[in-house]
């Protein structure tokens, strides 16, 4: 599964996909039907959900690589992100290493399609 694919299915449940989501490793941020957002993350041994308040994102803008203005615009494209002020209302976390025996970076090596169950899973709860 791909990004657009696991976009379309969670478009199917009221969810959406925002920009600076990631693949590999899985990291993932989705608007939920009432506005928040909630970040998924897959790293070391941790799956993680976290929920922020619907305010928490912020566009950031790229500057040009040299920003002359002659031959780039001085300003580059906006990306959407979490501000870096955001405080988490909730955390939710399964712990590989206990759970499935994990030792090192196992959570970071999985593919978008088995986070994608864990993702559910911890929304769910």
């Amino acid at each position: 599964m791909n990004l657009p694919a696991f976009a379309d299915l969670l478009a199917s449940r009221g969810l959406r996909l925002l920009p600076g989501s990631h693949a590999v490793p899985v990291e993932l941020l989705v608007q939920l039907p009432d506005a928040t957002i909630a970040r998924f993350t897959a790293r070391g041994t941790t799956l993680q959900l976290q929920h922020y308040a619907a305010d928490a994102l912020t566009a950031i803008t790229i500057a040009a690589e040299c920003g002359c203005g002659d031959h780039h615009p001085q300003t580059g494209p906006a990306r959407v992100t979490l501000s870096r002020y955001a405080v988490p209302t909730d955390a939710r976390t399964i712990d590989g290493e206990l759970l499935f025996g994990w030792q090192a970076h196992e959570a970071g090596l999985l593919r978008l399609t088995d986070a994608a169950t864990h993702f559910f899973t911890l929304l769910e709860t």
